[in-house]
Formats: C-alpha cells, sequence, structure tokens
C-alpha cells in the first residue's frame, strides 16, 4: 500500500494518536459485539422455553374450542361478545444503545366473561381461559423475537466496524507510524553524517 503522508514529526505524532484511538474503539466495540451475543443468547433460551409453552397451549385451547363447538354449536355469534385489545402497551430499553421493545399486556387474574352464562357451558369458559394464556404468551413471544431481531443486526453492524477496525485502520495506522518512523531515523543520520563532515572540514 503507498503512503503518501509526509514523514514529519508532527504527522508521527497524530498517527500515532489515531492508532491508539483506532485500538481503543476496537476494544469498546469487541466488548460490547460480547455484551450484545450474550444477551441475544439469553433471550433466545428464553424463546425456546415459550415456543414450548406456546405450542402446548395453543394445542390444547384449540381442542377447548372444538369441544365448545361439538357442545353448544358454533361459537361465531359467541365471539363477536368479544372486545377489541386494548391492553397492549409498548416501551423500550436500552442495551449498549440498542432499542429493546418491552411488550406489556393488562391481564387480570379474575376472569371476565363477554358473554352470557345460560347460553353458554364450562367447555367454553376452558376455551376462553386457554386463549388468554395464548394471547399473554404471543405478546412474550413477540417481544422477545423482536428483540433478538434489533440485537442480531446491532451485532452484525458492530463485527462490520470492529473488523474495519483491526484489518483496515489498525494496520494502515501501524504502517504509516513504521514508515514515518523509519524516515525519520535516516534524516536523522543524514544530518548527524552531514554534520561529522562540516566539522572535518572546520578541523
Amino acid at each position: 500500500m503507498a503512503i503518501t503522508t509526509v514523514p514529519t514529526k508532527g504527522n508521527l505524532l497524530n498517527t500515532k494518536k489515531s492508532l491508539s484511538l483506532a485500538k481503543v474503539g476496537f476494544e469498546l466495540l469487541d466488548r460490547k459485539r460480547n455484551i450484545l451475543v450474550r444477551e441475544m443468547m439469553t433471550l433466545i433460551d428464553h424463546a425456546n422455553k415459550i415456543q414450548d409453552q406456546i405450542d402446548e397451549v395453543y394445542s390444547s385451547a384449540y381442542i377447548a374450542l372444538q369441544k365448545a363447538n361439538i357442545t353448544m354449536g358454533f361459537c361465531d355469534e359467541i365471539s363477536q361478545t368479544v372486545p377489541e385489545e386494548t391492553s397492549l402497551h409498548l416501551t423500550y430499553r436500552s442495551v449498549m444503545g440498542v432499542e429493546i421493545p418491552i411488550l406489556s399486556i393488562e391481564m387480570d387474574d379474575t376472569l371476565h366473561l363477554h358473554y352470557g352464562l345460560n347460553t353458554t357451558n364450562s367447555a367454553l369458559d376452558e376455551a376462553h381461559q386457554k386463549f388468554l394464556d395464548v394471547k399473554r404468551l404471543t405478546t412474550e413471544l413477540a417481544e422477545i423475537e423482536n428483540s433478538v431481531y434489533r440485537l442480531a443486526d446491532a451485532i452484525k453492524k458492530t463485527q462490520k466496524r470492529a473488523n474495519a477496525l483491526k484489518n483496515i485502520m489498525i494496520p494502515r495506522f501501524e504502517e504509516t507510524v513504521k514508515f514515518i518512523t523509519s524516515a525519520l531515523d535516516e534524516k536523522d543520520r543524514e544530518e548527524f553524517s552531514r554534520l561529522k563532515v562540516i566539522k572535518k572540514k572546520k578541523q
């Protein structure tokens, strides 16, 4: 690689400073990447556990709904009584500058039924409760999956910047420092030889 930097002491100091900053930057990016990876792996483990739960709850919820449909006939009209969901809230937390979503849903421990009891049975109550569990787990899984996506994207960008520093910028600065140091040493030797010649002539 051709170096066009003029070999002066000022340029040597500036290049050494840039090299030092680049090394610090690489260390910080490497630390950031490690923290983000650790956070993402924790979320992935959590997501796997929730996925197992959600598969089981979905299955039992649909079985409960089938029972309700069999014992009561299809529940299309009753389903119209379920109100629109408005209890979902979105906030964010920051992990090393990465905005991670936090989804929360207001879930009351008591079972609020939106249909009459005289035309329904316990099978529908069970299906209703199961689908509330589905809603809670789906909210949690959506939060985790979105967080993992954002962290993975941030890790990719951080790794790219760290690689650019490690493989391009730092070697370039090191080569420039070596070039300037060598040129200045050569200049000092020439100056020393010139002074020796002048001294001999004066003698």
